[in-house]
């Protein structure tokens, strides 16, 4: 069997320089080596062009090599000062928000030139809509403990105890989060430091990710833009746990947050997997109340730490309404029709397609029996009629409940990142709808599944894009397809 060939440019393993020229989708920066031998492609993930680079080969093939990136040594000249700490899950807070825009839209219709097959995708546009607030826009985080640090001053990690975020690219060490970076709240953020002092003069040790010991794991916290309230937990083993002062906990975050502060939870977590909650674990309230009250258009959502929920709830009213308009664009395909709102989760679009419709008929279906309880009551409490809610597999659904055969006009799609399993598509199209809206946190696989849905012979009209994330390499697209 003939070797193959290998490439002459780089090596698995070696550590380059390279200078980034362009932008592809998903944040992944593009470089060139350029030699006698020809032109070899280096792919770089959050890195902008403009940038000079330090990065690892992980992969390599004829034509071009992944890399993971180490760090920036020249920033690019588009880059601006920001006053936040710098942390890995906002790769492109120092480039203006145009640019950001700018770089997502042109990438993610390159994906649907080349995945999807959609030649004209430019005419099919519709929308870039950007997140109404820039900074401060998540409403929740997890901090997570660790027993190793990273210096950046010594370049290398350290004994020490951390509270903060992975360093990128590492699963063993933490950089602490000493101030405000931008994506949270504030107050939360620049008292983060506080909490950690607190902690680590307890003589409780943080998590050991190599030795899978230690007492302190994570501290996550969900924010309401409603109430303005924050609800915390503690999630750490119960090695120890007699010792730990959790009055004292209670009462430090008592005098920081004071009525901000809605409530305080303590999880067990003695699994050695890298989650904040474990298959197996407690959980008990400790102060407060075990949850707080978030408001999209109008609709209140009970929310508790378990919860799914849109991060960017400012922007995701904007995803929500255009979600809407391209549900409701012809009205005689949804008033008194059966709409489908599938991977429905809690139920949130079913509900404002069902409070902004003339007797249409929502049929909310998602695999998770706790969402479709909590979608229940949340429709319940918003006195919303019409609305119907099940816990099924969507490939059994018309079995199960044969009333709606033939009866679904619209379906409105909204996946998980993984997108939709061919399979389950399939499925999807049997339903035989004449309309559907394809809501996607993921478009590598919405362009993936856009031909599927070409070749069963639905047409793509129309996609928008919401940046629900700022900063990141993230976007969101909506897509209408009719038969």
């Amino acid at each position: 069997m003939p070797r193959r060939e290998r490439n002459k440019f780089v090596k698995r393993g070696e550590f380059i320089e390279i200078l980034i020229e362009d932008y592809a989708f998903g944040g992944k920066g593009i470089g060139r080596i350029r030699n006698e031998e020809g032109e070899f492609v280096i792919f770089v993930p959050n890195t902008l062009p403009g940038q000079l680079v330090k990065a690892q080969v992980k992969k390599t093939s004829k034509r071009y090599a992944e890399c993971k990136l180490e760090e920036v040594l020249q920033s690019s000249e588009e880059e601006v000062a920001v006053p936040f700490q710098a942390i890995p899950g906002a790769p492109y807070i120092k480039l203006p928000i145009d640019l950001q825009h700018k770089y997502k839209k042109e990438s993610t219709l390159q994906l649907f030139k080349r995945i999807g097959k959609v030649a004209d995708i430019e005419a099919k546009f519709d929308e870039f809509i950007a997140s109404p607030v820039v900074y401060h826009y998540r409403n929740k985080m997890e901090y997570g403990f660790s027993a190793i640090r990273y210096d950046h001053e010594l370049r290398t990690d350290v004994d020490e105890f951390a509270l903060g975020f992975k360093k990128r690219g590492t699963w063993w060490c933490a950089e602490n989060l000493d101030n405000d970076s931008g994506l949270f709240d504030k107050q939360v953020e620049d008292n983060l430091k506080v909490i950690r002092e607190f902690c680590e003069v307890s003589g409780l040790a943080p998590w050991h990710a190599p030795k899978r010991e230690g007492f302190f794991r994570f501290l996550v916290v969900r924010k309401s833009y409603e109430s303005n309230q924050l609800l915390f937990n503690l999630v750490t083993t119960s090695y120890d746990l007699p010792k730990f002062d959790m009055d004292g906990f209670v009462a430090l975050f008592k005098t920081i947050f004071g009525n901000r502060l809605a409530g305080i939870l303590h999880s067990i977590n003695d699994e050695v997997g890298d989650r904040t909650l474990a298959t197996a674990g407690t959980s008990k309230l400790v102060y407060g109340k075990e949850k707080i009250v978030e408001n999209l258009l109008g609709l209140n959502f009970e929310i508790s730490m378990k919860s799914f929920f849109q991060t960017n709830p400012k922007s995701a009213e904007k995803l929500y309404s255009k979600v809407v308009d391209y549900v409701l664009e012809k009205q005689e395909t949804v008033d008194g029709k059966v709409v489908m709102d599938l991977f429905c989760g809690t139920g949130t679009i079913g509900q404002i397609v069902a409070s902004r419709s003339n007797n249409a008929q929502i049929v909310g279906v998602d695999i998770v029996a706790s969402a479709i309880e909590d979608a229940k009551e949340n429709a319940k409490r918003n006195g919303i009629e019409g609305v119907s809610f099940y816990a099924a597999d969507v490939g059994k659904f018309l079995l199960e409940h044969p009333e709606y055969t033939n009866k679904i006009e619209t379906i409105i799609l909204d996946p998980a990142r993984a997108g939709i399993a061919p399979k389950t598509l399939r499925k999807v199209i049997k339903l035989g709808a004449q309309r559907m809206v394809y809501v996607s946190c993921n478009p590598a696989t919405q362009a993936r599944d856009t031909e599927q849905l070409i070749e069963a012979g639905y047409e793509l009209k129309k996609i928008s894009m919401v940046d629900q994330f700022p900063h990141t390499a993230h976007i969101e697209t909506i897509a209408l397809f009719e038969k």
